[in-house]
């Protein structure tokens, strides 16, 4: 898989996760895909402060994108003031 294809695959599958963040009034964002192996990731909203959020990336978010990209080891949210 391509860095362009393994790309569009995470897109896809933040795309199905979406509409589950909106309806608690969050979002998601990529903000970068490392080595081709982890994910960078910014929660938006509600999701920001959102007392479950560590286990919304685990089994909802992460497994979602291992779905779509089994070559990702991991997926990681960053903070706003994180990003350069």
């Amino acid at each position: 898989m391509t860095k362009t294809e393994l790309k569009e695959s995470v897109l896809k599958a933040l795309d199905e996760i979406r509409p589950f963040l909106a309806s608690d009034g969050g979002d998601i964002s990529l903000v970068g895909i490392e080595e081709n192996r982890r994910v960078k990731v910014q929660l938006h909203g509600a999701c920001v402060s959102c007392s479950v959020n560590q286990m919304t990336m685990k089994t909802g978010v992460e497994m979602t994108i291992k779905k779509y990209a089994p070559q990702i080891q991991e997926v990681i949210s960053i903070e706003a003031s994180e990003i350069d």
